[in-house]
């Protein structure tokens, strides 16, 4: 703090080239941070508590074959097994293509046991059930699209020649999707499709956390030697799996973190080096009274983590500030539902300014400090 009004004063000596070089620094550390937070997103997917009780299981070769609807009484008969439902991704149309939105027809008895963190109010839950051509859409898709209960939705078949007519008879918040999906009876799917009696992924509630892994052992070992064979595993891993149909997007991701980063040291190095380059009369003065080389190369170090690392603190809350307000499954047409800006990437992104300080003005910082003071002055005269 001894030297920080000088620091200030070095700093702010070219108004135009600190501002040019802050704004290029927050603009490319908004960048990292965002990159990073998605990334996260992507390999850490919400979770509930009652989320992580729930296993997925599906065709073993590929998600893209389906199950026959009758393993559901089987996998219900397992032993740690509380309650199963059978769910098929539709993927229809909903007045324009761009609309995205996860669609899903799915088993109505034991959908709300299984799916525990939904919040839905009894007698929605009730009109639902008994509503054969009824639907229950999450409340981030009721504010996207200004629904309402009663209003009817007209889907148009991309997968299946079948254009369900739907009456929105719940609505739920929360859930590991965030409200974001739309779920019908698959009852009435199968009798649109011709009665074909197959399904794309059972959902199982497990009675504890502890038998999860036993359960999905034994489901497996059930249809091992069948003609459909299942993988079982928890839902966080499905997921996971799902994502990873992307590509590699961590490497995408990292790559294209590397690249700015170096992008923002270049920049950062330059206007070190014109800044240092113009003080040389000023370091020449500091020696000539008694400051030591050290102390000068820590001053000019400091002076370069502290704009390196203002422009990073800029980018960094301007990430987390705007990604907070706006509506992200709107703006992405679903694909993302939110992108909270963590503890974990706020810390990598602040590591990120001050490296980026101190590689910048690394090499002239000590060639100045190491100068003598007679040949400083000498060249500046």
């Amino acid at each position: 703090m001894k030297y920080f009004w000088l620091l200030y004063k070095n700093i702010w000596r070219n108004r135009r080239r600190t501002l040019l070089t802050l704004s290029s620094i927050a603009a490319s550390l908004f960048l990292v941070t965002s990159l990073l937070t998605l990334l996260e997103e992507l390999q850490n997917p919400q979770q509930t508590p009652e989320s992580a009780l729930r296993l997925i299981t599906r065709h073993k070769v590929s998600l893209f074959n389906t199950l026959p609807i009758s393993y559901r009484e089987k996998i219900k008969r397992v032993d740690g097994v509380q309650a199963v439902i059978g769910s098929m991704w539709f993927g229809g149309t909903y007045k324009d293509p761009s609309n995205f939105f996860a669609q899903f027809s799915a088993d109505t008895e034991d959908f709300f046991e299984v799916n525990a963190d939904m919040k839905v109010p009894p007698d929605q839950k009730e009109a639902y059930i008994k509503d054969r051509t009824g639907c229950v859409v999450g409340n981030t898709l009721v504010d996207r699209f200004g629904w309402k209960l009663g209003d009817k939705i007209h889907l148009q078949g991309t997968l299946f020649q079948f254009d369900p007519e739907l009456t929105i008879r719940a609505i739920y918040e929360g859930g590991a999707d965030l409200g974001s999906s739309l779920f019908f009876h698959w009852d009435y799917f199968n009798e649109g499709i011709g009665n074909e009696g197959f399904i794309g992924t059972f959902t199982v509630r497990a009675r504890s956390a502890e038998e999860i892994p036993q359960i999905a052992d034994r489901i497996d070992a059930l249809f091992q030697n069948a003609p459909v064979p299942t993988k079982t595993e928890t839902e966080k891993a499905f997921v996971l799996g799902f994502a990873s149909l992307l590509g590699n997007v961590q490497f995408l991701i990292t790559s294209i973190c590397s690249g700015v980063i170096f992008a923002i040291v270049l920049v950062a190095a330059n206007t070190m080096a014109m800044s240092i380059r113009e003080r040389g009369r000023e370091i020449g003065i500091l020696k000539a009274i008694g400051f030591q080389n050290n102390r000068i190369l820590v001053l000019l170090l400091a002076e370069s983590v502290l704009l390196s690392l203002g422009g990073a603190i800029l980018g960094i809350l301007s990430a987390r500030g705007l990604y907070s307000v706006i509506n992200l499954p709107v703006l992405t047409n679903g694909f993302l539902q939110r992108l909270l800006v963590s503890p974990k990437i706020v810390m990598i992104g602040l590591a990120v300014g001050i490296v980026v300080g101190l590689i910048a003005a690394g090499v002239p910082a000590y060639r100045a400090s190491r100068r003598p003071a007679v040949e400083v002055l000498r060249r500046v005269g």
